[in-house]
């Protein structure tokens, strides 16, 4: 019997059940994993807080885990090739990861990057696919100067990462008496500027006379969406994660997991991404780590906007 953190029909976060579950052995194509450590996403609270199209409850929550393969089924052959147990391994795009213990399709399981650690790996992949089709999307290259909303956050983190492996100039937003926010930044190849009235001018400023070829949003603010459409020539290399309304007024991109083309380039961009972890170039910076059975309270304290890196349950 394994444990599981479920939502059993739409609501908060505290409608949520803590359940022992009778854990099905792996079949075709799936395998088993013991968690060791689950990601917490402002995600894994979003997508049950109300009815959507083809969601069907009760709903296991959590998208991504890291762990160890406890038994494989036939022919399941894993993102990066044969499955044993013993291994090491992440998955994301699954469902249910707030447990003990999972069967899920091999096809999303991977071997766990070995520079990092099991919170580390299990925060990996959701905001590392992000940040990878938000470079897509705006074709980004090379020697370009870029400005960045929430450039501190976990998404931000895996951008400026990955910008500064393409050899992308990045400008980031951060709050203006967020000096920790600032040195994340700074720590990960950006240039922190602090939002708020004269926005565009300290942008400017920081940007040494190159121009601002895409805008990358992870805040949502009008701020941010308009200092973007002021700075960027080409709206269709503005992207933000978090405002569709203004994307759909203003005439930018709108991405999200829940897309099907987002949910098709992140299936592809996991490999990429997991490269990057396994070769040292991708950190993970983690918070804070809870309790499986205090996954409520690990959901509301990412929930705060500011946790300082990510969170993970430890069952």
């Amino acid at each position: 019997m394994a444990m599981r953190w479920t939502a059993p029909a739409p609501g908060p976060i505290e409608t949520w059940t803590f359940d022992e579950v009778e854990i099905s052995p792996p079949g075709h194509g799936e395998a088993t994993v013991r968690i060791h450590a689950a990601g917490v996403n402002p995600a894994d609270a979003k997508h049950v807080a109300q009815a959507r199209p083809g969601a069907q409850f009760p709903v296991p929550i959590g998208y991504e885990l890291s762990g160890e393969i406890t038994a494989v089924g036939a022919e399941a052959l894993g993102g990066s090739g044969e499955l044993r147990v013993g291994d090491e391994v992440v998955a994301f795009r699954v469902q249910g990861a707030y447990a003990t213990e999972l069967t899920l399709p091999a096809r999303d399981v991977f071997a766990k990057p070995a520079p990092l650690s099991h919170p580390e790996a299990a925060n990996l992949l959701l905001a590392g696919t992000t940040a990878a089709e938000m470079i897509q999307v705006t074709r980004v290259v090379e020697g370009e100067t870029v400005l960045l909303h929430a450039a501190s956050g976990a998404v931000g983190v895996s951008l400026l990462q990955q910008a500064r492996e393409l050899g992308v100039r990045v400008i980031g937003t951060v709050g203006p008496d967020a000096e920790d926010s600032a040195e994340r930044v700074r720590r990960f190849g950006g240039i922190p500027v602090a939002y708020g009235e004269g926005l565009r001018e300290r942008v400017e400023e920081a940007a040494d006379g190159a121009s601002i070829a895409a805008a990358w949003d992870a805040v949502g603010t009008d701020e941010a969406i308009d200092v973007s459409l002021e700075l960027v020539a080409e709206r269709d290399r503005i992207v933000t994660i978090v405002s569709p309304d203004r994307a759909k007024a203003d005439g930018f991109f709108w991405i999200a997991g829940s897309r099907p083309e987002s949910a098709r380039f992140r299936d592809i961009a996991r490999a990429r991404v997991l490269e990057l972890a396994a070769s040292g170039a991708l950190e993970v910076p983690v918070a804070r780590t809870y309790p499986l059975a205090e996954a409520i309270e690990a959901v509301r304290f990412v929930m705060t906007g500011h946790p300082g890196g990510k969170v993970a349950l430890l069952p």
